[in-house]
């Protein structure tokens, strides 16, 4: 059965539980309590004909005669009553809804029915999905006094929303809501309603309310998205991110792009290295794609994580994958940060090889540092050189000095021989003076040993500059 049909028969059921099947009652205002005979005879054919036999075009025909009459009150409010049910069985809404308003117009309706007339005036309108005018007669039936019950707050909620007037509707639907109770769930009034505030942006209410839908629909994926777009929408991202975590940790994330905004959610919250492990795992299993974007991604995440052992296969792979010369020179800091120093001067090479690195100096100066750390100087002396630059230089100062220092140190071995000896000299040259019983044999030889030691020190290449001074 539609929805039309259904409104037509509560209309019917609304419009005979007001005026009844005949006319055998007082009505409001008029004095007058019955039929004339002529009269009479043809309100009962037309009532039988409607009633009785269901043929509404014999009714019709009918009130057009009766109404065409000379009538008093009384018979006219029948008649009008007895129209409009003639023509809501007919289809004629229209019609139906003129003849209830002059009802009511001329006082024909106790002050007990107006409303639920308004009611069903409401209803009719429906059928007519003329949505406004619905309303209309909705306020009318309140403010003269209709109750709603759950249906028609339901009803209420439903059509203020179809009309844009979403806080009427929310307050409706909340209404709906409470009446159910927790216990009587109905998941097409929690859907409106978050429908509803979703509309008019109340972010606090949208998020209490699909938590509530989650409890009772943990597996809905679309309940969970919703949650986390609005986390999104309030600039909450840790939020989001829990959510997205949580999502991703229940198997309901597969795509790519779901899978790689929790390994950007991750990454930027601090935990690279956990953005690293379900990148791997994911590209491993096929569900990311191993392209060289997401190689480098990697590597980035394990660097940052200071997981160099890790990030090295990973460079590897983007460097076959045609990460080029830029790929082999991380491939180069990465092993010059574990100081594994011939790999990292091969992988550089190869790097400046290759082409494509943004800075060679920086890359000579590397391979300079790798060559110094295992003790080759002059080839280190040579990579410093074709850096070309300040850290370079910096490095051939520092090796300068270095070698300085170590000579000064050398040629003070010599110095300090050469001046231990003269002064051992001088003193036997005092003792002496004292007598030769005063002279040590020690004494006997120091002249020599002046000799050889102030030799040496001036043939020392590491005390040239010494003696220059």
């Amino acid at each position: 059965m539609g929805i039309r049909s259904v409104f037509k028969g509560a209309v019917i059921a609304g419009f005979l539980a007001t005026a009844g099947a005949g006319a055998a009652y007082a009505q409001a205002g008029c004095d007058q309590t019955e039929f004339s005979s002529k009269t009479g005879q043809v309100y009962l054919e037309a009532e039988q004909a409607a009633m009785t036999n269901k043929d509404f075009n014999t009714a019709a025909a009918k009130m057009t005669q009766l109404k065409a009459m000379q009538l008093n009150c009384y018979e006219e409010g029948a008649i009008l009553k007895l129209s409009a049910y003639i023509n809501i069985e007919k289809g004629d809404r229209r019609a139906a809804v003129n003849d209830l308003l002059a009802v009511i117009a001329k006082g024909y309706v106790a002050p007990g029915d107006v409303a639920q007339t308004y009611y069903n005036i409401a209803q009719i309108y429906l059928q007519e999905e003329d949505i406004n005018k619905s309303l209309e007669y909705m306020t009318k039936w309140q403010q003269a006094g209709g109750k709603p019950d759950r249906t028609q707050k339901w009803q209420l909620a439903v059509l203020y929303q179809r009309v844009d007037k979403f806080r009427e509707a929310i307050k409706w639907g909340e209404e709906v809501k409470a009446m159910d109770g927790s216990a009587n769930y109905k998941q097409e009034v929690y859907d409106l309603l978050i429908y509803l505030y979703n509309q008019v942006d109340d972010k606090a209410k949208l998020a209490s309310i699909l938590e509530e839908v989650l409890v009772k629909n943990p597996t809905e994926r679309k309940y969970w998205d919703a949650i986390a777009g609005n986390y999104f929408a309030s600039n909450e991202e840790r939020k989001a991110f829990e959510v997205q975590k949580a999502m991703y940790l229940s198997g309901m994330l597969t795509k790519e792009d779901e899978i790689m905004r929790v390994v950007n959610f991750y990454n930027r919250f601090n935990a690279p290295y956990h953005a690293a492990r379900i990148l791997e795992k994911e590209m491993n299993a096929g569900r990311i794609n191993r392209n060289l974007s997401h190689l480098e991604l990697l590597a980035n995440l394990y660097q940052v994580a200071r997981e160099h052992e890790k990030a090295i296969p990973v460079i590897r792979a983007a460097a076959d994958a045609g990460g080029g010369g830029a790929m082999y020179e991380r491939l180069g800091r990465s092993y010059a940060d574990l100081q594994k120093w011939k790999e990292a001067e091969d992988a550089l090479t190869t790097a400046l090889n290759k082409g494509g690195v943004k800075d060679a100096g920086n890359a000579w100066v590397q391979i300079g540092q790798s060559r110094y750390e295992r003790n080759d100087r002059a080839g280190a002396r040579e990579a410093f050189s074709k850096a070309r630059n300040r850290a370079g230089q910096s490095w051939l100062d520092f090796m300068r000095s270095e070698e300085e220092t170590a000579a000064a140190l050398e040629c003070f071995k010599f110095q300090s021989a050469m001046m231990n000896v003269q002064n051992e000299a001088k003193i036997c040259k005092r003792l002496d003076v004292l007598g030769p019983e005063y002279v040590t044999e020690n004494c006997k030889t120091v002249n020599a040993r002046q000799d050889e030691a102030e030799k040496a020190f001036n043939e020392a290449p590491v005390c040239a500059s010494q003696r220059r001074s």
